[in-house]
């Protein structure tokens, strides 16, 4: 009965060792002059390989990371109107004031580095200029959020910037 249990047991742990072997794979081995010389240049043979770049692939989904809200609005898509029609609040910059008539008169500078005149009530692709002063330029904005309690908010342009008179 011993014996049948050695016996049982040197073969198993025979047949462990083979499958563990075989499930590990045998090592690579060259002979040694066949083995590249390494080179100082030569990334060393531990180092992980690059990571390749991701690119997204939609194959007919929507791009998860655009908003379903503004789907078909986006803002190179359509023709722009000229003038000052034509630039967002968020890119408009006041460059001077000067006075015209007995009303102030706004010199703002559009993104591509064009000059406008802008004066008051004159319109703006997202919102109104509702007034011009000696030292800033206030804009009626529309917010264009759907969640959003307020639609329009009051935004002033300043020659000077808080960092400007430092």
């Amino acid at each position: 009965m011993r014996a049948n249990l050695r016996t049982f047991v040197l073969i198993a742990a025979a047949t462990t060792l083979a499958v563990s072997g075989w499930a590990q794979g045998a090592p690579a081995t060259t002979p040694p002059s066949a083995a590249p010389a390494a080179s100082p240049a030569a990334p060393a043979a531990n180092a992980a390989p690059m990571p390749e770049a991701y690119t997204y692939n939609p194959e007919g989904r929507r791009d998860p990371f655009v908003s379903l809200l503004s789907r078909g609005m986006e803002s190179g898509a359509g023709p722009k109107a000229a003038g000052l029609a034509g630039i967002g609040t968020s890119e408009l910059v006041l460059r001077g004031v000067i006075q015209s008539r007995g009303a102030y008169v706004a010199i703002v500078r559009a993104p591509d580095g064009r000059t406008f005149r802008a004066h008051a009530n004159d319109r703006l692709a997202d919102g109104v200029i509702r007034s011009v002063t000696a030292q800033e330029i206030v804009i009626m904005q529309e917010v264009n959020d759907p969640l959003s309690l307020v639609k329009q908010r009051e935004v002033r342009k300043g020659l000077r910037t808080v960092e400007d008179g430092k």
